[in-house]
């Protein structure tokens, strides 16, 4: 299938007729999804809710978290692996943000277009744009997506995005084929993240029970093999 012939909305519908539509909801706050974000790579989600619970009893603020040793950071966000490394990150992002808005707050970003803000948050080290995205659509309430593995493998194989195309620069790609309002992106998100976990998974694709099947090249090839 070439590129262009189904786009990521009408992708979007495909998905609410199967599954239904996933209301948004507001999750943390600015700072604090940043930073659970940070904690959620390479992890699971209950490992994410479990070290960032920890993070927030050990310390009383985000001041205290970057004026403390590096190994208690480390120590409180244990249980959700590679401590080592996201420990002097969420320091250093923490240290940056008071740095560039004078508070830990991201208020800031409000109102601005999805793409200055984006660019606003990659532009601190440890950032990338599926971390900032995770910020702006789920706290913030912008039209950002966040595109990770599942959300990337399924756009390459339904064709909404060349198969060559990195994950970083599907964000923008994708998002210029949606409805620009954050509730129409963060129900596609959130569908696209349970297909691609529940029937387009990374090894043998159950293509034959996909309700996508009908729009999918890959897909339709599969089966008839």
């Amino acid at each position: 299938m070439s590129v262009g012939q189904v786009g990521a909305g009408d992708v979007l519908v495909a998905l609410e007729a199967i599954y239904g539509r996933v209301d948004r909801r507001v999750h943390l706050g600015p700072v604090d999804e940043l930073v659970a974000t940070v904690l959620s790579q390479h992890t699971s989600d209950v490992n994410t809710a479990r070290a960032f619970a920890s993070l927030k009893a050990a310390f009383p603020s985000w001041d205290a978290v970057v004026s403390a040793p590096t190994d208690k950071v480390e120590d409180a966000i244990r249980s959700g692996g590679l401590a080592k490394q996201k420990a002097p990150r969420i320091q250093a992002i923490l240290t940056e943000v008071e740095l560039t808005y004078g508070a830990y707050s991201l208020d800031d970003l409000r109102g601005m277009p999805v793409s200055g803000a984006r660019a606003a948050l990659t532009g601190m080290h440890g950032v990338g744009p599926k971390t900032a995205s995770c910020v702006l659509l789920f706290s913030m309430g912008m039209p950002a997506l966040p595109v990770d593995t599942h959300v990337h493998r399924v756009s390459r194989r339904l064709g909404l995005i060349p198969d060559r195309l990195s994950a970083e620069a599907a964000h923008e790609a994708l998002e210029a084929q949606l409805p620009k309002e954050a509730d129409d992106v963060y129900s596609f998100h959130m569908l696209m993240i349970r297909h691609g976990r529940e029937v387009c998974v990374a090894r043998q694709p159950r293509c034959a029970r996909c309700g996508l099947l009908t729009i999918c090249e890959y897909g339709r090839h599969l089966a008839d093999a």
